[in-house]
């Protein structure tokens, strides 16, 4: 198993709970745009450099790079004007919110002795 595929595990368990959650909005792997791909790669890369990082340090790292890229805080997702409600403290974040974070980070954890390019 490669990042790139831990990764894509990531990004569809995400885009399901998205739509658990009434948010449709995720696209598939395939029809994910490029940042958002190289975004769920570097955070898998951030937890197999960090395996004991908590879900909180996964997400503000997320929001490092976000910023780190010209997105700002926006009360609404919003690609093109790189927009986003969850650039927040992650102690800001609505549960629901929080959760993707401890998933996304559990997913991770339980592929990484999979993982062969790293």
């Amino acid at each position: 198993m490669k990042i790139e595929d831990v990764a894509r595990v990531c990004h569809e368990v995400n885009a399901e709970y998205c739509l658990a959650l009434g948010d449709g909005s995720q696209p598939d792997w395939e029809d994910a745009p490029e940042w958002q791909r190289t975004s769920a790669i570097n955070g898998v890369i951030f937890h197999l450099k960090n395996p004991d990082a908590s879900a909180a340090s996964s997400h503000e790292s997320w929001r490092r790079e976000k910023m780190d890229n010209g997105w700002v805080y926006g009360p609404h997702k919003d690609p093109e004007m790189k927009s986003h409600p969850c650039l927040v403290p992650f102690d800001e974040l609505p549960t629901e919110q929080r959760a993707k974070d401890f998933i996304f980070r559990a997913i991770v954890r339980s592929l990484d002795l999979q993982v062969e390019d790293f």
